[in-house]
């Protein structure tokens, strides 16, 4: 089975990527999401891409998946009812947490505190004690336990966290067992196996919200492995990970905290692959779809990565591409709130239902799409046809924006609402590059999404990034991202040391040890030891310190060399150093397997010449008026092919506006390489 398909759901469209390994010939799909079931939408989305390459489902042997399961179900509050076993004397670990406010200096006058995934009424306390050195101090009271564990009648999932297990986890074992007999047919969760690291908050709220999305996401993953095979896929179901690397679906219903950026991550491998084959290894990720907008930096072809994973108000300790994002996409809704008269874009969401206005849904209020469809940026059919657009009716939606701030014409408006929108996108951008100590005009921008190319040009201009790259098949990058990436596992561990008490001996042995249980994992699923890439990363601080920081590490590196990596990050960082002993916090090991053995496809080559691609002209609103605008079929360009502003170009899953003073490049790759025509 030469086919592997990437699957990406997303709060508007799911898209599907089929790729030829053989010969890297592509084929895509884009059907409307189904939030009701999701797998509805993605088996019908594999059922259009596999009729559209002529194959039948029986020919893929993979299918690789970025799902929001797990992150909808935080956002939405529809999670499972969990239960919670601490330490005694620790009942309210949740309760307490790190008093943290976020806002300004006023923010606890206005910020309404979450309420904890487990409520107190459902947190029972175990009585035991490990020290921080492993030892017990206390041994577990099985008896009381038994009792404790009866009040969680009707509990849908436990979690366990106790004091310290990340070095002793006999205990959490042992009431795990028992909760098992007491409580069966609960899904049971235990923070040395989630996250074996210390700070207990962190270690309790990562595992409480592991046991919170389990339930959804491995009925999800069932209904879905049971969808596809019932329709005739006969291949193994993998899913992306938050960091940016594949797990079974086995392993990911286990461990479902690991999927909170899925769907993001996706988009950053899939933009990681294409700029490869540009041959721009560093650059930003601008990924635009219909409810918000994701980005990234990426630096010499490694996606930045955190230990921390943030969904809405929401922290955990798990490791994820260092993506942010806001509400800013297509669907997103323009008002005028009535006590300010001032235009606001966002973060609400028309999303897949009813819609933008121009999708004639139901939907009545104007987005980012309606004002793209009035400025003349976007064709009248959209996802190959599967949607027609009402200039009517976006017209109409736009119109009351301009009422209502006394605008002259629909068209100022609906240049307002993209204005608003590029900006609040440039503020994300500014947020993974220059406060992360990054000049974004050092970087690329690789815009994707349904709604990217649109905007790529104008964030290009606000962040001096060049060229903007527009990859093939953008609307579908996160899926492409999804069938691109490699098997991964990672192993972690918590081992308190100054540097003056640990040798290079031991440090390396604690990492040969980490990474023979990730390859172990991978192992199971078929991947040659031979064939798996290890690397390391430790989190160092200053002794004394009450943070650290994450440094990625070669192996056979020693304590001397650790040490001024350290320090010279801490530097980047923080522009000062300090003459306290190094002191090393964790340790782990991330093992990859072997990318996917996929063809780039390339383009043939031409002249600068594109006619041959024009199919038309349009009126676009350009520069305050409207302008009479080239047409491209971006399907029909050779490499060598430049396209000059104004210019529009159309394909399946995408639009890319070329603005004046501009001009896009066709790659041999296949990508569009935007630039200023001075450069």
């Amino acid at each position: 089975m030469r086919y592997r398909l990437g699957v990406d759901v997303g709060g508007t469209f799911t898209d599907i990527l089929l790729i030829d390994q053989d010969s890297g010939r592509t084929f895509r799909a884009k059907t409307p999401s189904t939030p009701h079931d999701q797998s509805v939408g993605v088996l019908a989305g594999i059922e259009k891409a596999c009729a559209e390459a002529g194959i039948s489902l029986a020919e893929i042997g993979q299918v690789l998946h970025g799902t929001t399961v797990a992150t909808n179900a935080i956002l939405e509050g529809k999670g499972a009812r969990v239960g919670l076993v601490t330490t005694a004397g620790f009942r309210q670990v949740l309760q307490i947490a790190r008093s943290f406010v976020p806002g300004g200096l006023a923010g606890w006058i206005i910020w309404p505190k979450p309420e904890p995934l487990a409520a107190l009424e459902d947190t029972v306390e175990a009585v035991e004690r490990v020290a921080a050195d492993g030892s017990v101090v206390t041994a577990l009271d099985e008896e009381s336990l038994r009792i404790s564990l009866r009040r969680l009648k009707g509990v849908e999932a436990l979690a366990v966290s106790l004091i310290n297990s990340y070095a002793f986890d006999g205990h959490e074992r042992r009431v795990a067992e028992i909760a098992a007999e007491e409580l069966p047919g609960v899904p049971i969760s235990i923070s040395s196996e989630v996250l074996p690291e210390m700070r207990e908050y962190e270690r309790t709220i990562t595992t409480v919200v592991n046991s919170y999305v389990q339930p959804q996401v491995a009925r999800y993953m069932d209904n879905l492995a049971t969808k596809i095979a019932g329709g005739g896929v006969d291949g193994n179901l993998y899913v992306l990970r938050s960091d940016g690397g594949l797990a079974s679906a086995a392993a990911a219903a286990a461990a479902p905290v690991n999927l909170l950026l899925s769907g993001p991550a996706g988009g950053v491998a899939g933009a990681t692959w294409v700029a490869e084959q540009a041959g721009f290894p560093d650059f930003l990720t601008f990924d635009m779809g219909g409810t918000s907008t994701d980005v990234a930096l990426v630096q010499n072809l490694q996606p930045r990565t955190g230990r921390e994973t943030k969904v809405g108000d929401l922290a955990v300790r798990s490791a994820s591409v260092d993506v942010r994002t806001v509400g800013a996409g297509g669907g997103s809704i323009a008002h005028v709130p009535e006590l300010t008269r001032a235009l606001r874009v966002g973060p609400q969401s028309a999303g897949a239902v009813p819609g933008p206005a121009a999708y004639n849904r139901g939907g009545e209020d104007p987005t980012v799409t309606d004002a793209n469809v009035v400025l003349g940026y976007l064709p009248t059919q959209l996802a190959g046809g599967e949607i027609v657009l009402d200039r009517d009716r976006a017209r109409q939606a736009v119109q009351r924006i301009a009422d209502a701030m006394g605008l002259p014409s629909a068209e100022a408006a609906a240049q307002g609402i993209v204005d608003i929108v590029n900006e609040n996108m440039f503020g994300a951008l500014r947020l993974v590059s220059v406060q992360q100590g990054f000049d974004p005009r050092d970087f690329a921008l690789v815009a994707f999404g349904g709604a990217g190319p649109l905007h790529a040009n104008a964030l290009g201009r606000l962040t001096g990034s060049w060229p903007v790259i527009i990859p093939p098949s953008p609307g579908v990058l996160c899926a492409y991202g999804d069938a691109t990436t490699s098997l991964r596992d990672e192993a972690a561990r918590t081992h308190i040391r100054r540097f003056s008490r640990l040798t290079d001996a031991e440090l390396a042995d604690l990492l040969a040890e980490l990474a023979e249980t990730a390859a172990a994992t991978l192992e199971a699923e078929g991947i040659d030891r031979a064939a798996q890439t290890v690397t390391y990363q430790v989190d160092v601080r200053y002794h004394g310190q009450g943070f650290e920081i994450p440094i990625t590490l070669e192996p056979g590196t020693g304590l001397d060399a650790l040490g001024k990596a350290f320090d010279a990050e801490h530097e980047r960082l923080f522009s000062f150093l300090l003459g306290n002993e190094h002191e090393l916090v964790s340790a782990r090991a991330a093992v990859s397997g072997p990318r996917p053995n996929v063809q780039p496809a390339a383009l043939a080559e031409g002249t600068e010449d594109a006619s041959a691609a024009v199919t038309g002209t349009h009126k676009v609103w350009v520069e305050g008026g409207w302008a009479e605008t080239t047409v491209y079929d971006r399907s029909k360009l050779l490499a060598g092919n430049i396209v000059q502003g104004p210019a529009i170009v159309v394909e399946m899953d995408s639009t890319t506006l070329v603005l004046p003073g501009h001009a896009a490049f066709a790659h041999e790759s296949g990508c569009l390489l935007i630039s200023p025509v001075e450069a």
